[in-house]
């Protein structure tokens, strides 16, 4: 009878065990820096012979936690955006290493980019692998802050002596549709209680009764996502200091349901509209808008990259779509046609640029077509944009242009159209002037089969005189060919900084 109870017990002790659920072993860390930095590199990508794949957090950590893995010698392939990694006698670009539970290891990668990648600015799990691992990440929301997935495009501004940070599209934890009216934060400067650049960015979100980033442009319930940039600050006839953007709310990327200026409200937190434009009007506020003073007058130019936009920096000027001007070739009064538009000649048949009121743009792609269709020579081109090294057209899509005191000229961040990616390629510009000419470029940044788009300079953080400058983009598979988007990183704020003292920048 005894022996029957203790039969049972073991019994019951065995069932117990095997309906346990397994304790996985402590997590293995792969730490991946810079070989020249020792700092460590978000955004790459560690993957084994198996396929199993982990990308670095912005740590530069990835937590090796696959039971499977334990106690095994693990192949990991070594990949990353602008990086890389030496390779074995096979041509395998990766190492073999001993993966055992709370043990680590230290990759070192060369960096061939010239920025060098920080962290990511958006999004879930930006410190993941670090909080899996026990670290203590620099910002206050690592892991995940207003249920936010995703975000496109950066928008910001020094606004009442904070930043002031918008996007686009915004993804959410919830369900796959999230927020298409613009989503917002702020953060305080560096120096007056944000964090040094080089850590990262504490983002405190706008959110609804959900706590979900909220729509921060509302329009009630019309279709189609709002987008807004141009950001411009402004005072009113009460002389209040006020802020605005031009928005559009959109069906497809070529197709605009309606176009205007908003104020924002600062007792809502929302952008309201106040006034309409045609949706096809040639001039607005638009991009990343730097104020100068010119003849005593201030401005606001509105560089989309080329600083081909400008208009008074006074309130009702702003919201008038009539008071912007172009600096253009194009006739007073009309817009550019591929192979029909009418270019303003002098007598002797010289093509005249000047600022005009109601009138288009010629953009970087734009004049290509003109010289193609053989009504603009190459030596007539405002932009004249090339790769320092091989001569090569770059194409401008996006971008940024500020001054810069380290370097005493203006300095443009360029996204180009059409490089090595389609939309994954970065450029670095040197001119004495706002406008040009911006000719020779040097690549800071590339992609392989991703895009990095919208990037935008952040002059608020410049650092040591100027010397290190802060740049951002939108990191997405988006307009690729590319069947795999990078878990958690993809349709996100990547940061990264650029030394200007580096020689690579300068040499002929």
């Amino acid at each position: 009878m005894k022996n029957s109870r203790l039969h049972s017990l073991l019994l019951v002790v065995i069932v117990n065990a095997l309906a346990a659920p397994l304790v996985l072993a402590q997590p293995f860390r792969i730490t991946v820096v810079d070989s020249k930095t020792q700092r460590g590199v978000p955004l790459v990508e560690l993957r084994t012979v198996n396929e199993i794949t982990y990308v670095t957090d912005s740590a530069g950590v990835a937590a090796i936690d696959d039971p499977g893995l334990m106690n095994q010698r693990v192949f990991f392939f070594v990949k990353s955006h602008g990086y890389t990694f030496p390779a074995d006698g096979f041509g395998y670009e990766g190492k073999a290493i001993e993966v055992k539970p709370g043990g680590k290891a230290t990759l070192q990668v060369d960096r061939v980019n010239i920025a060098q990648r920080l962290y990511r600015v958006t999004g879930e799990g930006i410190y993941s692998d670090s909080v899996k691992l026990g670290d203590t990440p620099p910002i206050e929301q690592p892991v995940l802050n207003a249920q936010v997935t995703g975000q496109d495009s950066v928008q910001r501004i020094i606004y009442r002596g904070q930043i002031h940070w918008f996007w686009g599209d915004t993804g959410r934890t919830a369900y796959p549709l999230g927020n298409f009216s613009g989503s917002g934060a702020v953060s305080d400067l560096p120096g007056k209680g944000g964090l040094d650049p080089s850590v990262g960015v504490n983002l405190r979100y706008f959110v609804n009764e959900e706590g979900f980033s909220k729509k921060m442009c509302p329009l009630g319930d019309k279709p189609g996502p709002v987008w807004f940039d141009g950001l411009v600050t402004a005072k009113d006839e009460s002389d209040r200091e006020r802020l605005l953007c031009h928005f559009i709310r959109v069906k497809t990327l070529g197709e605009i349901y309606e176009a205007g200026f908003a104020l924002y409200n600062d007792d809502k937190d929302i952008f309201e509209p106040i006034r309409s434009i045609p949706t096809d009007a040639p001039l607005h506020a638009r991009a990343n808008p730097i104020k100068v003073t010119e003849g005593g007058a201030e401005y606001y130019y509105f560089p989309s990259p080329y600083a081909m936009v400008r208009c008074k920096a006074d309130y009702r000027s702003l919201i008038d779509h009539a008071a912007y001007e172009a600096y253009t070739c194009l006739k007073e009064g009309t817009t550019y046609a591929k192979e029909n538009s009418q270019l303003d000649r002098d007598a002797s048949g010289k093509l005249i640029y000047a600022w005009k009121r109601n009138t288009g743009l010629v953009e970087a792609s734009q004049q290509l077509e003109l010289i193609n269709a053989g009504l603009m020579s190459e030596d007539e081109a405002l932009i004249q944009t090339r790769d320092v090294e091989t001569g090569e057209k770059v194409i401008g899509h996006s971008g940024s242009v500020y001054w810069n005191e380290y370097r005493q000229c203006y300095i443009m961040i360029l996204q180009q159209l059409f490089g090595s990616s389609v939309l994954g390629e970065v450029w670095y510009l040197e001119s004495p002037t706002l406008v040009g000419p911006w000719k020779e470029a040097r690549k800071i940044i590339t992609h392989d089969n991703y895009s990095f788009y919208n990037v935008a300079h952040h002059p608020f953080f410049d650092q040591d005189g100027g010397r290190l400058i802060y740049l951002e983009g939108t990191y997405t598979r988006s307009f690729t060919n590319n069947p795999i988007a990078t878990p958690r990183y993809d349709y996100n704020q990547v940061m990264y900084r650029l030394d200007l003292s580096d020689p690579r920048l300068h040499a002929n």
